[in-house]
């Protein structure tokens, strides 16, 4: 049972069944380790609903939604993005908050298929297609990453807020929405982090060894890492936060490859040992990048 001011919660780990509340989803990513949840309050009473393949739930002036479909139905990678992402901005659109700030997208087989025939890069083509002009503010911040569960399942969730925040961009990056040719046809469409409303709070991109727009150490878990966590505190000072990452930086790391898990472990326990860390088994959307981690930095404790 979600308590009231539960605006969503999410389950990583064997499938079960959960509450049936439109505020809880099941995330088709297994842990690497034990399974593991997550969970969003907010101040003030939430309401919630379902409109077909859309769920969603609203309180405090916070927004989530969030579409669940099937590649097949949608005729395959680039309609099943076009589909959720017009269900979700035309949602949106309609909303009192408006205001993207975050966005989460999990597909199968994220690196199958050779060049522009990449799902990714299908994916990519898909979702700049079905955003509405919700997203002609500004791209948000977001994550893709590709998962093990049914190879048709695509999951794409947001959060939104009444109130704009700030888009930051990564010094040491090249703007995904500014990236050459060489990497499809539709360039990524996400900014690197969200500086919330508020101000108290970073929304962090899932962020990889990409320094430019080129992918950096490739096979070298450890050099990825280390590259990564340079773009992490890139962003930090991007968005005028204290630097590092502690018991107020909830972050999830996507590892490619399960004997990774110990190093990226190792790694976390070195670098930021307070902060709290899921891992879980996901394909990065480039098929060399091994590593790649978001989440969350508050200002404060």
């Amino acid at each position: 049972m979600l308590s009231p001011s539960t605006l969503a919660a999410f389950g990583f780990g064997t499938p079960g069944t959960g509450p049936d509340d439109p505020r809880w989803l099941r995330v088709a990513l297994a842990p690497l380790g034990e399974p593991a949840s997550e969970v969003w309050e907010v101040n003030g009473e939430v309401v919630a609903g379902r409109e077909g393949e859309l769920r969603w739930s609203r309180g405090g002036g916070w927004l989530f939604a969030a579409v669940e479909c099937h590649e097949e139905d949608h005729g395959g990678t680039e309609g099943a993005a076009r589909h959720a992402y017009r269900l979700l901005s035309g949602f949106v659109a309609g909303a009192a908050e408006q205001h993207v700030q975050r966005i989460w997208n999990y597909l199968g087989a994220i690196n199958e298929g050779k060049d522009d025939d990449e799902r990714y890069k299908h994916f990519c083509t898909g979702r700049i297609g079905g955003m509405g002009d919700v997203f002609a503010q500004g791209f948000p911040a977001a994550t893709a990453i590709g998962h093990h569960a049914d190879p048709g399942l695509l999951q794409v969730y947001l959060l939104a807020t009444d109130r704009p925040g700030t888009r930051v961009e990564n010094p040491r990056q090249v703007s995904a929405w500014r990236y050459p040719r060489q990497y499809g046809r539709t360039p990524p469409s996400f900014a690197r982090a969200t500086l919330l409303p508020a101000g108290d709070a970073l929304a962090i991109s899932g962020t990889a060894a990409v320094v430019g727009h080129a992918s950096a150490h490739a096979g070298d878990i450890e050099a990825q890492l280390a590259e990564t966590q340079r773009n992490l505190d890139a962003l930090l000072a991007a968005g005028g936060l204290p630097g590092g990452f502690g018991a107020s930086a909830p972050l999830k790391a996507y590892v490619r490859h399960p004997e990774h898990a110990d190093a990226v472990r190792a790694f976390a326990e070195t670098h930021f040992p307070d902060a709290p860390l899921v891992l879980l088994h996901g394909d990065i959307c480039r098929a060399e990048l091994l590593i790649e981690i978001d989440g969350w930095r508050y200002r404060h404790p």
